[in-house]
């Protein structure tokens, strides 16, 4: 679960409601855009990857400048704590 500091109170979004979240319905301004978080080096993998989803929110449902990026996954042995991983190592390495 994440939990979020809204304008109005603490909301939780589960893994599920953030995978099913509609890409053509959802908000633009809710959305974080990936350019904009920042991957503290210095923190172990597992923190990283938890600063990674606390800045990004939903990691299923993100912006990448005009563009609104929506991930799903195919049902393998990989695990959405690999491909998180890969995408922490993408963005530290890409700064």
């Amino acid at each position: 679960m994440i939990k979020e500091q809204a304008g109005k109170g603490v909301f939780i979004l589960n893994v599920e409601e953030m995978k099913r979240i509609d890409v053509t319905k959802v908000n633009r301004a809710d959305l974080v855009d990936v350019k904009d978080v920042s991957i503290n080096r210095f923190l172990n993998q597992e923190r990283q990857i938890n600063d990674f989803v606390s800045q990004i929110k939903n990691p299923y449902c993100y912006k990448y400048g005009d563009f609104i990026v929506k991930i799903g996954f195919e049902n393998t042995e990989v695990t959405l704590t690999d491909r998180l991983k890969e995408l922490v190592l993408k963005t530290a390495n890409s700064v």
